[in-house]
């Protein structure tokens, strides 16, 4: 019931975050044209959200023609974790990393790049693969999934708002509570914030739980834990092209390689997951999570919320 509950939370702010622009943008008629708009992303959100993430990395579906190792190493997982055979696709990036997305596991999807295929041993794949399968376990992915649309929803409204700044948008302020054009400036530069808050409020215990899970699920820890080691090497040096809105998603954080980034990683220090996958205490040199920075005390708390909710 946690997921379920942060997933009806997350429609909620969707649909206040909209209609509030609505309302700067146009007083009582923008809300009401947004109140509209609101339900069909609601919609969307719940429905095609997957395919929206699969489209913006040309992911490809993969058979067990096409890639038998790989399929087989699903399907071997997904019996083991009792799950529906997922649908499997490969997205075209060299730099390894891999996401499960979908609204529940009958409907679910695990993608990974070509360079994990390239350069991750089997034991490593299915380590990286169980991980993804335990996201969809513990039913992750629907909240994950809802949560990159309304960061990619909050960075198109921040546009919006610029654009109608500089054309003369909220005239209607003095008779029916718009805002005027100071004001959308100021709200186009706070979305960006408000979206990664969003993102970082998505526990990052649940990463925790879906190594643990997926170490159950493969049977060891040591793959998943070798495989987490090697990735977080590569994303230092290569970064993923990869959409922020959507970096939560993925088994490490595809934008780790850029300073900014990373201040607002959604994802717990790899060595953290490293040392209670193979059961020792964390190094005490091993990176803190990331320290707090002019406003963060407002994202520390998100974050805290959302663990209430879920009961961790």
């Amino acid at each position: 019931m946690g997921n379920q509950f942060k997933t009806a939370v997350l429609l909620a702010a969707l649909t206040a975050f909209i209609i509030m622009i609505g309302g700067m943008m146009g007083g009582r008629q923008g809300m009401i044209i947004a109140f509209i708009l609101a339900g069909g992303m609601n919609f969307f959100s719940y429905w095609y959200s997957d395919r929206l993430v699969l489209r913006m990395y040309r992911a490809q579906e993969v058979n067990a023609s096409q890639a038998p190792e790989l399929y087989g190493m699903v399907t071997r997982l997904s019996r083991n974790a009792g799950l529906p055979m997922p649908r499997v696709y490969v997205i075209p990036q060299d730099t390894p990393n891999a996401f499960a997305t979908g609204r529940n596991p009958e409907h679910a999807v695990v993608a990974v790049t070509e360079g994990l295929m390239k350069l991750m041993d089997p034991g490593e794949i299915e380590g990286v693969l169980a991980h993804e399968l335990g996201h969809i376990k513990n039913r992750d992915i629907l909240i994950g999934t809802i949560a990159a649309t309304m960061a990619g929803a909050i960075m198109m409204l921040a546009s919006m708002a610029r654009w109608a700044a500089i054309f003369g948008g909220g005239r209607g302020d003095d008779d029916e509570g718009g805002m005027g054009g100071l004001g959308l400036i100021v709200m186009s530069l706070l979305a960006p914030v408000a979206a990664m808050i969003i993102q970082m409020a998505i526990s990052r215990s649940r990463e925790y739980l879906a190594d643990a899970t997926g170490a159950a699920i493969a049977g060891r820890p040591d793959g998943l834990a070798d495989a987490l080691e090697k990735l977080g090497a590569y994303s230092q040096r290569r970064p993923m092209q990869a959409n922020p809105s959507t970096a939560h998603m993925f088994i490490v954080n595809p934008l780790s390689g850029r300073s900014f980034q990373s201040l607002f990683s959604t994802h717990p220090p790899i060595e953290e997951r490293v040392s209670r996958l193979r059961g020792a205490p964390a190094s005490p040199s091993s990176p803190p999570p990331p320290p707090s920075r002019g406003g963060s005390g407002s994202v520390d708390s998100g974050k805290a919320f959302w663990d209430r909710m879920s009961g961790r």
